[in-house]
C-alpha cells in the first residue's frame, strides 16, 4: 500500500469491491506519520483514535450496505486554518495554540466528512497563513519530502509534504496568494484553485484573507483532485460569494489516462516580466514543447497584466491581516506575532490610507479585463508556478543561485482576478526537486483547466514518489 502511487480513485474502487477497508487505510496513514512527521513536521495535530472509530463505523455501514458516501474510507488532513470539530485550529500562531477546541467543522470539512473521508489530524501552516514559507512558533518548520534540508512552501506546506509523503492520500488547502500551488509545485502535486466561491469560504467567522482566499482538497494528481472537489462545490447560505453548483460533476468530465486530447491552443508567457531561474525556466519551456510537439498551437506571450499587481495585493492582504490583528498593536501580544507578518500589520498601519482598499479593489477589475482579454486569444495560460528553486529552510528561494524575496511571482494576480488556476508537476531540477508550471483558464471554466492539466500530467508522466 503505498498512497504516492495508488490514485484515490482506486483507493475508493478498492473500498467498494472490499479488497481493503477503511481501518486499514487509515492504520497505513496513521503508521506513515508515526514514522516520517517526526522529520516532515507536516502534522501538528492528531487523534488516531478518533480516526480508527470512524474508519471502523464505516466500515461496518459499508458491509450492511448502507451509503458511506463517494469517498467512504479516504484518510485526510485538514490545514490548520480550517476548523476540524474536536481539534484546536491554531492558525499556525502562539496567540491561539491555547484556544479552545473547535465545536463543528468548516464548511468544506464539513462537506469531506459527509463524503466518507477519515480526519486524522491537522496540517502544519506559517501563521494565519501569511508567507510561503510554513514555519511558525508553536510548531517549528514543515519539510520537503524531496529533501528535508528544503521547505515544502507555504502556506499549505504541512498539507502538500504530506501528500507527497504518502502520508495520506488527500489534504485540504487554501490559497490567498498562491498557497495551494506553490506547495505543490514544490512537493510534486498536481493541485488547483478553482474558480473563487466554487467552494465556499466564509460561515460564521468570515475568511482571514477576504475575497483573495480559496479553500479546495489537494492531491498528488489533477483527477484525484476533481473527485473530491466534486463533494465539496456548490452554495452555502452562510457565504454570500459563494457560487451556484456546477452544472455537472466535474470528475467524470476529464477523460481516462492516455484518453485526453492536448490543448489546441495555449498563451505561454515565460517570464510574466520577472526574473525567473534559468533552470526552472528550462523546465517549464520542455513541458510546453512537448505540448506542441502533440499539436497544442502554442502562442508565446509577455504578461497578461499592464504591471506587477504585487503591491495592489499586498494592500488587499495586508489590510485584511490588520482589521483580523490589528487589536492586538500595542499589547504584549503584539510582539508573540511572527515578525514578517507583524511587519506586514505596520505596514497596513503606518502607510495605507483609506482609499488604499478600495483603489486596490479597482485594481483587481483591471487586471481581470487583462486577464480576460489575454485568454480570448487562447482560452489557456501557462506560466511558471514560481520565478525560484526550492528554498532551503529557512530561507527565500533562489533565482540562479541567488536569494530572492520575491522567488514566487506568479500566482497572487490570480488571486486579486479570481481566475482559475492550477500547478502541474513539469519536472525536476538537476538536484531533484520538482518544477512547477501554472495552468490558468477563464472565468468559472474550472472543467477546461482541469482537462488541460490531465493532459500534461499524461503526456509527462512523471515518477511523483518523493524519496522518503
Amino acid at each position: 500500500m503505498d498512497f504516492r502511487t495508488t490514485t484515490v480513485t482506486e483507493l475508493v474502487a478498492q473500498l467498494e469491491a472490499r479488497s481493503v477497508s477503511a481501518r486499514e487505510l487509515t492504520e497505513h496513514a496513521l503508521a506513515r506519520i508515526d514514522a516520517l512527521n517526526p522529520s516532515l513536521n507536516a502534522f501538528v495535530a492528531l487523534d488516531a483514535e478518533a480516526a480508527l472509530a470512524a474508519a471502523t463505523d464505516i466500515d461496518e455501514h459499508r458491509v450492511r450496505g448502507d451509503a458511506v458516501g463517494p469517498l467512504g474510507g479516504i484518510p485526510i488532513g485538514v490545514k490548520d486554518l480550517e476548523d476540524v470539530a474536536g481539534f484546536v485550529t491554531s492558525f499556525g500562531s502562539a496567540l491561539h495554540a491555547g484556544d479552545a477546541p473547535a465545536s463543528v467543522d468548516a464548511t468544506q470539512v464539513a462537506r469531506l466528512r459527509a463524503a466518507g473521508c477519515v480526519i486524522l489530524g491537522k496540517t502544519n501552516t506559517p501563521e494565519h497563513g501569511w508567507t510561503s514559507e510554513t514555519i511558525n512558533e508553536p510548531f517549528g518548520a514543515t519539510r520537503n519530502p524531496w529533501s528535508v534540508a528544503r521547505s515544502p512552501g507555504g502556506s499549505s506546506g504541512g498539507t502538500a509534504a504530506a501528500i507527497a509523503a504518502g502520508l495520506v492520500p488527500l489534504a485540504t488547502g487554501s490559497d490567498g496568494g498562491g498557497s495551494i500551488r506553490i506547495p505543490a509545485a514544490l512537493c510534486g502535486l498536481s493541485v488547483f484553485k478553482p474558480s473563487a466561491g466554487r467552494v465556499p469560504n466564509g460561515g460564521r467567522r468570515a475568511p482571514g484573507s477576504g475575497l483573495l482566499g480559496v479553500k479546495a482538497p489537494m492531491a498528488t494528481q489533477i483527477r484525484d483532485v476533481a473527485l473530491a472537489l466534486d463533494t465539496v462545490v456548490g452554495p452555502d447560505p452562510l457565504d454570500p460569494f459563494s457560487l451556484p453548483a456546477p452544472a455537472a460533476p466535474w470528475a467524470p468530465q476529464l477523460p481516462p489516462p492516455g484518453q485526453v486530447p492536448a490543448p489546441a491552443r495555449v498563451l505561454w508567457a515565460p517570464t510574466m516580466g520577472y526574473e525567473v531561474d534559468a533552470e526552472v525556466l528550462a523546465v517549464c519551456r520542455a513541458a510546453v514543447a512537448r505540448l506542441e510537439d502533440q499539436g497544442t498551437e502554442v502562442i508565446e506571450i509577455g504578461s497578461p497584466f499592464s504591471d506587477d499587481p504585487l503591491m495592489s495585493f499586498l494592500t488587499i492582504w495586508s489590510v485584511m491581516q490588520l482589521r483580523l490583528l490589528g487589536h492586538h498593536h500595542g499589547t504584549p501580544a503584539w510582539k508573540s506575532i511572527d515578525p514578517g507578518l507583524r511587519e506586514q500589520l505596520e505596514f497596513a498601519r503606518d502607510h495605507l490610507g483609506p482609499d488604499s482598499f478600495p483603489r486596490a479593489l479597482d485594481d483587481c477589475y483591471r487586471y481581470s479585463a487583462e486577464v480576460e482579454e489575454c485568454l480570448a486569444r487562447a482560452p489557456l495560460l501557462l506560466c511558471p508556478t514560481v520565478a525560484g528553486q526550492t528554498p532551503v529552510s529557512g530561507h527565500p528561494g533562489t533565482v540562479d543561485g541567488v536569494e530572492s524575496l520575491v522567488w514566487v511571482r506568479f500566482t497572487y494576480g490570480f488571486n486579486m482576478t479570481r481566475h482559475p488556476a492550477g500547478s502541474v508537476n513539469a519536472g525536476f531540477t538537476a538536484d531533484g526537486m520538482p518544477v512547477g508550471l501554472q495552468v490558468v483558464g477563464r472565468h468559472r471554466q474550472d472543467v477546461e483547466v482541469l482537462t488541460a492539466m490531465a493532459a500534461i500530467e499524461d503526456r509527462l508522466d512523471l515518477d511523483q514518489r518523493a524519496p522518503v
